[in-house]
């Protein structure tokens, strides 16, 4: 395929793989760069970093899930730039010339202009980021477990998650299961089942993008799990101290951020324009304006639907752009008539709350509680990649269920560290689940099954 249609794709998100598999009947190179070698499933990330699943029940390597398709060639690299005169994109491990390029570089956490916050609150975009989460999480118990001091012992088993969108609230009802059905028969000093769990959330209400009805189940189901959900409160702090919201400090031994997310680098790359989030403003093909083959999808991607709202950054509407890209491409080489705009379709909106209790919002069903929870997990076990996985993720949602279990519960170190490594917020003398770890990573995308 040597004087084939070189196409680049920058990404092995769900945009990236949609789009690589889009072209797999289509005669053309295509070259796949990612700086992992794996594709995660982020939407069950939540799940990694409260010890429910394992990072294999998630993660899959790119090669593999391609290895069938004989037009691709998978890349392990860092990207750092793209010549757009030159068609060329710059990466630690070269030059890569394109013909058509694809952009699907996903999104990493936004902080809102408070970039220090970072190393005390970790978003949740990668493996490694639901890995040093549960760091945090199960350590914190461990000190607590040895503290005398009880104001110290409190503040260890405090949890703060910021942001009421999907991921927020389904890491607090996860918190709190976990405290209360799978830890308490592991300790003799402390009672997990006493941890305080809190999520914040600057807006009116959590779970924004749901019905006020659905938003107010929620809410109330996390309250009954012994969640503290502040709404309209804003945080004004995040520090070795714990989190401020005004002037109150409230002492944690573990801070989640689920509050934001920023596009990554591509705009700058391009020198395009972009939105308030960083994503680059596309035209309704998709393409960036001035250069029709150049096209940038999933998180990175600033597009309207068809009621001129914002398409929203989750997994379909990654996969649905990274189809038609693929399309308009196909069209091209096969010199057939090009696809009209994209139209982005949505499908719902699901989130879990906790053990029996999930909210869907389908255009045709609403559902709540258990035959909601029912409802988010069997779609998430559909939408994982092979049949190993989905027996597996599946498996061990019902032993969990039966036993009340957490099967992953491993204490990590990050690379380079010691057994104990920094001082958790509010407390003292005593090695830290929340202080920032040497090495701990934050990094791009997003997205819910169905949101």
């Amino acid at each position: 395929m040597a004087d084939a249609c070189r196409v680049i794709i920058l990404g092995g998100g769900f945009a990236g793989l949609e789009a690589a598999k889009g072209l797999e009947r289509v005669p053309v190179a295509i070259t796949l760069l990612d700086r992992q070698n794996h594709h995660c499933f982020q939407p069950l990330l939540y799940q990694v970093a409260t010890a429910a699943l394992t990072p294999a029940d998630v993660a899959w390597p790119i090669r593999g899930i391609l290895s069938g398709q004989r037009n691709v060639r998978v890349l392990m690299t860092n990207v750092d730039g793209i010549d757009t005169e030159r068609r060329v994109v710059t990466a630690d491990g070269g030059s890569f010339p394109y013909d058509q390029l694809i952009v699907a570089t996903g999104a990493t956490h936004a902080y809102f202009g408070h970039e220090e916050w970072a190393p005390y609150a970790p978003g949740l975009k990668r493996i490694e980021d639901a890995t040093e989460i549960r760091r945090r999480i199960l350590i914190a118990f461990e000190h607590a477990e040895l503290e005398i001091d009880a104001q110290r012992r409190e503040a260890l088993t405090t949890f703060v998650i910021v942001g009421g969108g999907p991921t927020g609230v389904e890491m607090a009802g996860a918190i709190a299961d976990m405290a209360r059905d799978a830890l308490p028969h592991d300790f003799r000093n402390i009672d997990p089942a006493r941890a305080r769990v809190l999520l914040v959330e600057a807006g009116p209400r959590i779970l924004a993008a749901f019905p006020e009805d659905l938003s107010r189940y929620a809410k109330d189901a996390l309250e009954r799990r012994g969640v503290e959900v502040l709404t309209g409160r804003a945080v004004s702090a995040i520090g070795p101290e714990g989190v401020s919201i005004g002037d109150h400090v409230i002492r944690a031994g573990a801070i989640v951020w689920a509050a934001g997310v920023a596009a990554s680098a591509a705009a700058d790359w391009l020198g395009a324009d972009r939105d308030r989030a960083g994503r680059v403003k596309v035209l309704p093909d998709l393409s960036v304006p001035g250069f029709p083959e150049i096209f940038v999808i999933g998180d990175t991607a600033a597009v309207a639907d068809a009621d001129g709202k914002s398409v929203p950054g989750i997994a379909p509407a990654a996969k649905q752009m990274g189809r038609y890209a693929a399309s308009v491409i196909a069209a091209r080489v096969m010199g057939d008539r090009a696809p009209g705009p994209f139209q982005y379709r949505h499908h719902g909106d699901l989130a879990t709350i906790g053990r029996k209790a999930a909210v869907v919002k389908l255009r045709w069903l609403t559902l709540r509680g258990f035959l909601g929870w029912l409802f988010w997990g069997v779609a998430h076990v559909y939408f994982l990649i092979g049949l190993r996985n989905r027996i597996a993720v599946a498996f061990s949602w019902m032993w969990d269920y039966v036993t009340f279990g957490r099967r992953s519960r491993l204490i990590t170190q990050p690379a380079n560290a010691g057994p104990a490594e920094a001082e958790p917020a509010g407390s003292s003398g005593r090695p830290s689940a929340a202080a920032p770890a040497e090495n701990a990573g934050t990094a791009p995308q997003r997205g819910g099954v169905w949101g």
